[in-house]
């Protein structure tokens, strides 16, 4: 097997794979044609190096596998996978796959972080659609677990369980969705709870920082150490999930038909992100970043100490 992967895109994802594809041992080629594409990729690796879960290496010898071109065609040659990061644009997608299908070897992974674009049409310009598959993760990639793995749906079982295998060998979470879904999961369930969120605080029954600080401290808790099926099921005693329903369901039920969709207006933007600034600070980018990550590492950390437990 090839241990080079191709990493098409060198924004905030793109990088972020890269780091990860290196600490993991495998050479990148790193691929865009922004003209300072070395010196960022060569000023960000070492940054997220230390929050790659497990990795205590040196960042340094991380560079020397590292190979940076902005030829494409060329830099997906004798590659074992292709992890592609570029704009959220259908048809440059579509003209860049069918592309990657010809340039790429025959067996190579085809994989896209799209955040909503789903594998068929991707593949709409390819001569075997199949090829290509979804690899959604959780920003960032190199840190956060899930892969939202979306198949074509002419994608082979092989080919699917051996792109789940590539990623559970980075450590990666693959979970792979059933039928193709315009949004896939991750991002829908965020921004459902973001949606509800900008209506609170729209309301004046909060404001951001009051919600942050109750999600953080509830939720936020519980979700990462079961989901909300279990968490639900657990909360419904011996009885489970359906003790629960039957009791309260119906509240919940009048719950969601008040729920509705908030329009983000240019007011109500200037108002959540003045808000934003105002709580969060403007400033210190790295730094407020590295204290996020620092603190997801911990509760991943955690999470593995009491695995089984």
């Amino acid at each position: 097997m090839s241990r080079t992967i191709a990493v098409v895109g060198a924004g905030v994802i793109g990088l972020s794979w890269t780091t990860l594809f290196l600490a993991k041992g495998f050479q990148v080629r790193l691929c865009d044609p922004r003209p300072d594409l070395a010196q960022i990729a060569t000023a960000a690796i070492p940054e997220l190096a230390p929050t790659v879960p497990g990795f205590t290496g040196e960042a340094a010898e991380l560079l020397t596998r590292l190979e940076c071109t902005a030829d494409t065609l060329n830099a997906v040659r004798d590659v074992h996978a292709v992890q592609e990061n570029g704009p959220e644009d259908l048809e440059f997608k579509q003209d860049l796959f069918a592309a990657l299908e010809k340039a790429a070897p025959p067996d190579a992974l085809l994989l896209s972080s799209t955040s909503g674009l789903v594998p068929s049409l991707l593949g709409a310009r390819m001569a075997d659609p199949g090829r290509v598959l979804v690899g959604h993760p959780f920003n960032p990639p190199h840190l956060l677990p899930l892969v939202e793995l979306v198949p074509h749906p002419d994608t082979a079982a092989e080919l699917v369980e051996r792109a789940a295998g590539f990623y559970r060998g980075l450590g990666k979470v693959p979970v792979t969705l059933r039928t193709e879904s315009r949004g896939f999961v991750a991002n829908r369930l965020q921004g459902a709870l973001f949606a509800e969120a900008v209506t609170l605080v729209q309301d004046g029954v909060v404001t951001p920082a009051e919600l942050d600080l109750i999600v953080r401290n509830s939720l936020g808790i519980r979700w990462a150490a079961v989901g909300p099926f279990e968490a639900l099921h657990l909360g419904g005693g011996p009885g489970g999930l359906r003790h629960l329903l039957t009791h309260l369901g119906p509240g919940m039920a009048r719950g969601w038909a008040q729920c509705r969709t908030p329009v983000l207006d240019e007011s109500t933007v200037d108002t959540l992100a003045t808000a934003a600034d105002q709580n969060f600070g403007s400033a210190d980018y790295p730094g407020r970043t590295r204290r996020r990550d620092d603190r997801q590492l911990a509760i991943l950390a955690a999470l593995t100490t009491t695995e089984g437990a």
